[in-house]
């Protein structure tokens, strides 16, 4: 939410926004590459981007790191020993503890330290000290499971000489081979070799040395320069850097970590989220088609981003898998620090004489990280949702957020008044508009402090929050982690006396310019720090907030006008005596985890019934998905911007965060009437579905963009919330597996060479529900590619069609091109509410959608959409199934084992859910021989209760030209949470 025109009534906050926002303001909206590094402009990322050309360009090249084969022991599921790296030019041995470890879930991971770094502080001026160990507390913020050791790893007796082999995961078909000299991993499946560490001999440990200041010998005159030695390194950047007038200064010296891991025979790589590019990397060593950058991880406020970048963005997540042929394996680099990645690929002929026939595509990824340990976690798979539930059991699963965070949510830059916000929730009503939750930017608080309201223009929150609950509607309030250094703010003071902000090299109060002007920062890394965060948001604190207010974190990379990057300087201080750069990428993560404990924490008469905190970041990094959603940050009202949001959904959907959207409308920008529309069609299948805009835009609620608009739009909007449980189910089974929300087409098909690079078009859940929003201006036409030879049917008509193959779906303005797979059944809600807290004693239809089998499964998720009384099993969790030999449809129970002993909170939900009932099924492609059939029979009962069968009328309508046959049974009088089943025959 970079906000380029703000007004402050204080003259700071003027002179603030002329200096570092004025300057950014321009006729064409395009990034300012001279604010943000290259990586030649990056010292350790030129100097392991050099170290890599020299070992490829070297014929005979050797990695100076080895193993200490007598160092080596294998005991319960854990390998250590000791890799030396021997320094050509002082013939000195740095010695690297490692630690290569198997667990349970069939995950390794491998780790090395550094020996000589695991004890004592580096003095700095003023008598503070700076770590000398590396970074090495990563894993307590990312990693919160998944790390129970195996008991049937084991070392093979049949390793090869040099080498140590390791036999671990599902029935053993897992291997680690690691090469003892040079050091090196390869990681087997079945066999087949699949990920292979240091195999290119780019490891580099830039191990610890002290700082010698070299005497500049005088030159005489006459003389000429004494030539460096030529494989001396080159130490321009090791003790301190400049870039944009600021000078980052290095107590510790050099300490990047780099490796390269190889993916042999895999083409395709995706993940290393957050970047505005195609889902399936491209190559960074330049070329046509190729970047010439590597992808970087270094969390920034990058406003008015360009497509098609490898440049940093909003969020890190170091998260790689790569892709064949029904296979998919990945990395998770564990590192805080800014990190590289370059990608390139390889092709290898089967044979000499083969003309490029069968041959194989490797693609070699190079990391380097600034600081910290080497440590990566390996996941074999061989499935996409192998790898990705792997990495969610370790970095946490997604959380199960409220059901009205995943319904509509309005918003701009700024809602004025409270008057301006109940005036914006009438006229939703007023136009049969449904929405959720209305949002209060900067301009809500008094003068840029948080936690207060603005007495002119919020003179009364809590009646306009009264307004919004009476429709269960929800606000959400910004709240940024710069607090305001200004006189006689309550806040700031405690911050100050407490010493709980963000400290400079110099170990004192750090003060850097954002929004307010002058600003400290919270630290919340501290654990007082996040205590004292949490006592903030209790509503006799923060005064006008009530139970359905809710929080929005921005800024939290965190953004700093004035420094580096627009970023806090590297060699600031954290809890611990961290430097900045060591863990720059958690710093976000860190806010949202204190201001979601504070939303639990905040009225203690709620402890018996809390509601699920909701929370937004625009900064995130590995884990942040159990706290709440993410955005894709400040883009613009542009064609190539709404083309551009759905790869970057789907890449946060496999990088383990799934839920993800992008501002709709785009954030700086008028769009066109047209783009808006398109842009709501397409947001519909954000998991995260906001419309958002800049205090400079032209209002753009849904009601003003006038007919036929307002009208398609509201369709729209109207398709979202029909079908909410489906959305709601699937992100239940996020939450449980670490499975995607919305999936590309690889995930679903693995085995179809074909789709790994389409990310154009989506699939909803496990629903067979295959969207492909329109993206270009003016086109009234979607190709849609289909990988498999079903049968899909449009959402709206039921026209056919059938694959493998690309097929073309009419697509005007007032459609969203839609399919619904053969073989699916998915559940919806089909009366019109004005929020989805009124929905939720509505009757459901269910959708059978039948292709060749005959045959059609689907499930349903219910709890009460709010508490956490689901983990004590209030909830209703059914499978449908219909089976063609038969014509029956069935209603089984998912939770069986919990029903059978259930809890007070699960009898009580049930007990509520009992008029719930289904009001409709619809069978899509009915077969033929129902014709003339006019009633089903239903039996009820098969989850234990008596019930005698009985019959309802079937309605069947015949095929037309072109469209599928389907049927209808209307009112069958069965619960959405009891055992039935339909005989159709």
């Amino acid at each position: 939410m970079l906000k380029v025109n703000g007004w402050s009534s204080r003259w700071a906050s003027l002179l603030l926004l002329c200096l570092a926002v004025c300057s950014l303001i321009t006729p064409a909206v395009t990034v300012k590459h001279e604010n943000f590094k290259t990586c030649d402009q990056s010292g350790f990322c030129k100097r392991n981007r050099a170290y890599a050309d020299t070992a490829l360009a070297t014929s005979n090249w050797a990695s100076p790191y080895s193993l200490d084969a007598a160092s080596v022991k294998f005991e319960k599921g854990i390998l250590t020993g000791i890799v030396s790296k021997k320094i050509a030019t002082t013939g000195e041995t740095v010695r690297l503890p490692l630690t290569v470890a198997f667990y349970e879930s069939g995950t390794a991971r491998v780790t090395i330290d550094e020996e000589r770094r695991q004890k004592g502080d580096i003095e700095l001026r003023h008598g503070s000290k700076a770590k000398k160990q590396r970074y090495n507390e990563a894993e307590k913020w990312a990693v919160v499971g998944g790390t129970s050791v195996s008991t049937g790893a084991a070392a093979s007796k049949d390793a090869e000489a040099g080498t140590t082999k390791i036999v671990y995961g599902p029935a053993s078909i897992f291997e680690a081979v690691i090469r003892h000299a040079p050091f090196g991993v390869d990681f087997k499946r079945d066999g087949e070799t699949q990920i292979k560490f240091n195999d290119q001999g780019m490891l580099n440990m830039e191990h610890w040395r002290p700082k010698v200041d070299k005497p500049v010998a005088e030159k005489k005159e006459g003389e000429e320069d004494v030539a460096a030695e030529a494989d001396a390194e080159d130490e321009g950047t090791w003790w301190d850097e400049s870039f944009g007038g600021n000078t980052d200064s290095k107590p510790r010296g050099p300490e990047a970590v780099a490796m390269d891991i190889t993916f042999p025979g895999y083409q395709h790589v995706y993940g290393v989220a957050e970047h505005a590019g195609p889902l399936s990397l491209k190559e960074s060593r330049g070329g046509d088609g190729k970047y010439s950058e590597p992808y970087r991880l270094y969390n920034s406020d990058v406003f008015e981003y360009e497509m098609d970048s490898p440049m940093t963005l909003y969020g890190a997540i170091p998260f790689m898998q790569a892709q064949k042929k029904d296979s998919t394996v990945g990395v998770f680099w564990l590192n805080a620090a800014e990190t590289w990645i370059d990608v390139t690929k390889s092709t290898t002929a089967a044979n000499p004489l083969s003309f490029g026939i069968g041959s194989s595509v490797t693609t070699q990824t190079h990391w380097i990280s600034e600081t910290g340990l080497l440590d990566v976690f390996v996941f074999l798979g061989p499935k996409p949702q192998d790898v990705i539930g792997a990495y969610s059991e370790l970095t946490g699963y997604t959380q199960l957020p409220q059901q009205f965070a995943i319904a509509y949510h309005q918003c701009r830059w700024n809602y004025v008044t409270d008057d301006d916000v109940k005036d914006v929730d009438r006229k939703f009503d007023r136009y049969n508009i449904p929405y959720d939750v209305i949002w209060l930017d900067i301009e809500y608080t008094e003068g840029k402090k948080y936690f207060t309201w603005d007495p002119m223009t919020f003179p009364d929150p809590l009646g306009m929050n009264k307004q919004l609950d009476e429709h269960e509607r929800k606000l959400v309030a910004i709240i940024d982690p710069h607090i305001k250094n200004e006189a006689n703010y309550p806040i700031v003071e405690e911050l100050k006396s407490k010493d709980l902000a963000v400290h400079n090299k110099d170990d004192n109060i750090y003060e850097g310019w954002c929004w307010p002007g002058s600003s400290y920062w919270i630290d919340c890394f501290s654990p007082k720090g996040r205590e004292w965060w949490k006592g903030l948001f209790r509503y006799d604190k923060f005064k006008g907030t009530a139970k359905n207010v809710f929080i929005w974190n921005d800024m939290n990379e965190p953004s700093v006008f004035n420094g580096p990057e627009t970023t806090m300087p590297k060699d600031n201080l954290h809890h611990g005596h961290w430097e900045h750069r060591d863990l720059h990428n958690i710093n976000g993560m860190t806010l949202v985890n204190a201001t979601y404990e504070a939303l639990l924490a905040r009225d203690k008469s709620e402890d018996k019934h809390h509601v699920r905190p909701f929370v937004l970041t625009r900064s995130f990094y590995s884990g942040s998905q159990r706290l709440g959603a993410m955005w894709t940050g400040d883009n613009q009202a542009a064609w190539p911007h709404l083309e551009a949001s759905i790869p970057m959904v789907l890449s946060m959907g496999v990088s383990g965060f799934p839920f993800a959207g992008a501002d709709v409308g785009g954030f700086f920008g008028n769009p066109s009437k047209e783009l808006l529309t398109r842009w709501y069609q397409a947001g519909a299948f954000y998991p995260f579905f906001r419309g958002h805009a800049h205090i400079d835009t032209r209002r753009r609620e849904p009601y003003l963009a006038g007919e036929p608009y307002t009208q398609i739009i509201t369709q729209a909007l109207r398709l979202r919330y029909s079908l909410l449980p489906a959305w709601y189910t699937a992100f239940h089974e996020a939450s449980v597996s670490g499975a995607p929300i919305v999936r590309p087409n690889y995930y679903v098909h693995p085995g179809d060479e074909k789709g790994f690079d389409i990310d154009d078009q989506l699939y909803l859940g496990s629903y067979g529900l295959l969207a492909k929003p329109v993206t270009k201006e003016g086109q009234e036409g979607q190709d849609i590619y289909l990988a498999d030879k079903e049968k899909y049917f449009d959402y709206f008509d039921f026209w056919t069609y059938e694959g493998p193959g690309t097929v073309t779906v009419a697509a005007p303005l007032e459609t969203i091109p839609l399919l619904m797979q053969g073989g699916h059944i998915f559940p919806r809600r089909d009366r019109p509410r004005r929020s989805s807290g009124l929905m939720r004693y509505d009757p459901f239809t269910l959708v059978v959608v039948l292709g060749h089998s005959g045959d059609a499964e689907g499930t349903l998720y219910l709890d009460d959409g709010e508490s956490f009384d689901f983990e004590a099993g209030a909830s209703i969790h059914r499978r449908f199934s219909f089976v063609g030999a038969t014509s029956t449809l069935m209603s089984e129970d998912l939770a069986a084992a919990a029903a059978a002993a259930p809890s007070k909170k699960a009898k009580d939900y049930l007990k509520l859910m009992e008029k719930v009932r289904v009001e409709k099924i619809i069978i899509v492609n009915a077969p033929a021989a129902w014709k003339g059939k006019e009633e089903v029979e239903i039996s009820e009962g098969l989850d234990g209760e008596s019930a005698a069968a009985r019959k309802v009328t079937l309605d069947w309508h015949p095929k037309e030209a072109g469209k599928a046959a389907w049927a209808v049974v209307r009112d069958p009088g069965v619960r959405i949470g009891g055992g039935w089943k339909i005989g159709f025959a």
